[in-house]
């Protein structure tokens, strides 16, 4: 992973919030020279709980880090320990360069911190530059990769921690497919970690199993995409989730890389540069043809012989 610079941070340079049928909604833009980094977040309580168990990054930050947790067990301890590793990973990272070790350590060092608190966690979380990402997960949150302009599903880039893929029995009354890691039952040894490299108008999708167990790839793909704000394409998938059935918590953040207007400008500058010279190339080599063509062909020396 390449640690975002200094240079590399931006305060949000547009921010709204509001509360609608998902709970909690919000969009930010982190912004560099040449790329912009369109955000949003919405999160949903599920009709079983009485508070939503969900944390997530507020986008409030100045370093492009963003978290989900998704809260097992129930009620508001469970809540408390996602908001608590939200808080302890943005905390910790936030302060100095992001890499593969750095976060194997705050993931760890908030494991502990959060089983003091409560054992019943799980995580997904993602902390990049702008077109380098490390992406870190912890549990059945999952991370996605989507393209904003062409046609095909989502790519899953995450494996969940189940008991299944874990080839681990579960406890009595246990479903293979439930979590078997979560950060704060002391269970995780590292987090998993994978490089992703998000190319431009691709988006990174983070979300809880309340969305992931009711819309498969190709309904988030078609979901995400469109002219509408970012935001509300995140309301619309956690309402998809909805209709088909989810009752869980349910959160969603995107993180959509967009190039910044100077950045098409310069582009297409260069690539007319580029025209011009290749054009100015072509007249160049004609004109030496022609000129070639017109040169009077050269009379052999004849040689004396004595």
């Amino acid at each position: 992973m390449n640690a975002a610079r200094a240079g590399d941070r931006r305060a949000p340079r547009r921010e709204s919030a509001r509360s609608d049928r998902s709970g909690f909604v919000r969009e930010a833009v982190f912004a560099t020279g040449w790329i912009r980094l369109d955000t949003a977040v919405a999160s949903s309580r599920g009709r079983s709980h009485a508070v939503n168990e969900d944390g997530h990054s507020a986008l409030g930050g100045t370093s492009p880090l963003f978290v989900v947790a998704d809260g097992v067990s129930s009620g508001a301890m469970a809540s408390c320990a996602s908001r608590e590793l939200v808080s302890r990973l943005h905390e910790t990272l936030e302060r100095g360069r992001i890499d593969a070790d750095a976060v194997r350590s705050a993931v760890l060092d908030a494991d502990r911190e959060v089983r003091r608190t409560i054992a019943s966690l799980t995580d997904a979380a993602t902390g990049a530059s702008l077109s380098r990402w490390l992406v870190a997960w912890v549990g059945d949150c999952r991370v996605y990769r989507v393209s904003a302009l062409h046609g095909g599903p989502a790519q899953l880039l995450t494996l969940d921690d189940t008991y299944r893929h874990l080839s681990e029995q579960p406890p009595s009354g246990g479903s293979l497919d439930d979590p078997a890691r979560m950060v704060g039952n002391g269970a995780v040894d590292a987090p998993n970690l994978r490089d992703v490299d998000l190319g431009r108008d691709e988006m990174l999708l983070l979300c809880s199993d309340g969305v992931h167990k009711h819309a498969g790839p190709h309904d988030i793909a078609r979901l995400l995409r469109g002219p509408i704000p970012l935001a509300a394409r995140c309301v619309r998938l956690i309402e998809f989730a909805r209709t088909s059935g989810s009752n869980d918590d349910a959160t969603v953040l995107v993180v959509h890389r967009a190039e910044r207007a100077r950045a098409r400008l310069a582009r297409l500058v260069s690539i007319g540069a580029l025209i011009a010279l290749i054009a100015t190339a072509l007249l160049l080599l004609a004109a030496d043809r022609v000129t070639a063509q017109r040169l009077p062909t050269a009379v052999p020396h004849a040689t004396v012989q004595p």
